[in-house]
């Protein structure tokens, strides 16, 4: 208690807000010992901030390694499973920054520069965001920042200009830091105290996932899929084990994964699965061992999220899933879009308990979209013709069959107007003798232009996959520095393989094989106003591995 106390008063930050006590004996126990528990419950610094189960099992990691804490591997999945229930986020509050589980690579939306420069110019701002604070723990996390680090020093101390007008006296307006900004912007966007963490503690329980759910899923460089997850509880009642079977659309193969996983707060899953790929496989096989991260909706009926695995995370389902109940579900429509004026196309619904006794007249496609006929019908598929009318109006449509919905499940276009290659931006590492390639899987997406006519605008069409050729192409950085003949190989498929890690005597100079280029696709058939092939492309950098990593936020299962 003496050092807790001592601990505390050298903070100089006095602690004004209500706590959340501490309940769990085994955390009181383990913790305690540096952080005071005072009359309420409270221990100091805990009971000030809540975060996901990642967060905690980095902050349970820095305790260990810099605090000298000692604690069993049980003893720490026990804290965290918790921590993360009961001092975690409410389910509105992690869904923005479930990308961070979910090991995506996105562009964050920063507010401005000085956040940007105070709470992201080391790591992702997901990471702060992945956080709620008191005003007081903010501060004191500004101050273990300086204290760990010399640069967030150098950050938060950048002065600006400040916001008020110039005194009448003529004198300069007054300047604020970096740091300032940041810390108001987080003291008000990231409190302790939130309405959806006060009404979701009162709901937190048990989560009730047993059973059977549809899945629908993408996979890039794959296509999409469509199958089943079944759910079998556990020893405890936040563990469970499951068994998932897909169905590729693009060619029909079948693959089945079993693995385990925990829910947090009663909506956060994590979990790991496996499938049948064996030593030596391919890099982007879609039965590679992987972790998942999904957000189960507070009503227990949908969840979504990533099932992902290589070295750098750089594989993964995008995944969706929904309950199984005895009433029709409909998950999946192939093919993603149809073309203005088509006829006599083939559509198949995926789903779940659908009737099989239907008319033509029973299925509705949408506006401009006629069912003709209907091929076969099985609880889980339905095949139709259908007409599209040539004047149908661009956007998504809404499949229904027997009172099952299937929102924005495909949209009617008349032309592709441009195609995009995904990602827009992408990363690739070196590796193959001390380290381990981190590969790039590339997708090109048609678009057409939304109601304004223009491209690359928020009124924009999403068609799908598009139809192209792929090559890299030369980024004219650095003059004769030829990086597309040693980076690495791009497949048919447009999946990027990086070149070997260390001096390469054949190039000039001997250097590493690190580069950058464009990656390339060309339409095989749609063309641009000016009769010229569809062509996008993506800024590749390929770069040295990632020799040191800090903090991985793993929870281990």
């Amino acid at each position: 208690m003496a050092q807790a106390s001592t601990q505390r008063s050298a903070t100089a930050v006095e602690e004004t807000e209500e706590g959340i006590p501490v309940t769990d004996p085994l955390t009181i126990e383990k913790c305690g010992g540096c952080h005071a528990r005072d009359a309420k419950g409270n221990l100091t610094r805990i009971s000030w901030v809540r975060t996901t189960p990642e967060g905690w099992s980095q902050a349970i990691k820095r305790m260990v390694r810099l605090n000298g804490m000692q604690l069993s591997g049980e003893d720490a999945r026990h804290i965290v499973k918790y921590l993360g229930t009961r001092h975690g986020l409410a389910p509105e509050e992690a869904k923005p920054v479930m990308y961070m589980a979910e090991r995506r690579l996105i562009d964050e939306q920063i507010p401005n520069e000085n956040v940007r420069q105070a709470c992201a110019a080391c790591h992702g701002f997901g990471q702060a965001m992945s956080w709620r604070r008191s005003k007081a723990e903010w501060q004191l996390l500004q101050n273990l920042h300086v204290g760990m680090f010399s640069q967030a020093d150098a950050q938060f101390r950048r002065t600006v200009e400040g916001p008020s007008a110039a005194p009448a006296s003529g004198e300069p307006a007054p300047k604020i830091t970096a740091g300032q900004i940041a810390l108001d912007y987080m003291v008000k966007t990231a409190p302790l105290h939130t309405a959806e963490w006060s009404t979701w503690q009162s709901r937190i329980r048990d989560p009730g996932i047993a059973g059977k759910w549809f899945v629908s899923a993408a996979l890039p460089g794959k296509g999409a899929y469509v199958g089943a997850m079944v759910i079998t509880p556990g020893k405890t009642p936040d563990a469970f084990t499951t068994t998932v079977t897909l169905k590729s659309l693009r060619d029909g193969t079948t693959l089945t994964r079993s693995g385990s996983g925990l829910v947090y707060a009663g909506y956060a899953w994590r979990g790991q699965s496996a499938g049948s790929a064996a030593k030596g496989a391919k890099p982007d096989d879609p039965s590679m061992a992987a972790r998942e991260a999904l957000w189960i909706a507070p009503g227990q009926q949908t969840a979504e999220g990533r099932w992902y695995w290589g070295e750098y995370h750089e594989f993964g389902f995008d995944v969706k899933l929904t309950r199984a109940t005895p009433a029709p579900a409909l998950i999946a429509v192939e093919p993603g879009a149809l073309k203005a004026g088509t006829r006599s196309a083939r559509i198949t619904l995926y789903g779940g308990n659908l009737p099989t006794d239907l008319a033509a007249g029973d299925l509705s496609l949408g506006s401009g979209v006629a069912v003709t006929r209907i091929v076969s019908r099985t609880p889980d598929q339905i095949v139709v013709e259908a007409d599209v009318a040539p004047d149908a109006a661009v956007g998504a449509r809404d499949v229904q069959v027997a009172g099952a919905i299937l929102e924005k499940a495909f949209p009617v276009f008349q032309k592709l107007d441009y195609v995009k290659v995904m990602p827009e931006t992408a990363v690739s590492r070196l590796g193959g003798i001390k380290f381990a390639k981190g590969y790039q899987q590339f997708e090109a997406i048609g678009f057409t232009n939304g109601r304004d006519g223009k491209p690359n605008t928020a009124d924009d069409i999403r068609i799908g996959p598009a139809d192209v050729t792929w090559n890299v192409q030369e980024f004219a950085s650095v003059t004769y520095d030829d990086d597309k003949q040693f980076v690495g190989a791009l497949s048919p498929t447009a999946l990027f393989t990086p070149s070997f890690e260390g001096p390469n005597p054949v190039r000039k100079f001997s250097r590493n094989n690190y580069g950058e280029v464009w990656v390339e696709a060309t339409a095989k058939t749609d063309k641009d106003k000016f009769g010229k092939p569809l062509t996008g492309r993506s800024d590749l950098g390929v770069t040295v591995p990632t020799y040191q990593r800090w903090d991985q936020p793993e929870v281990t299962q």
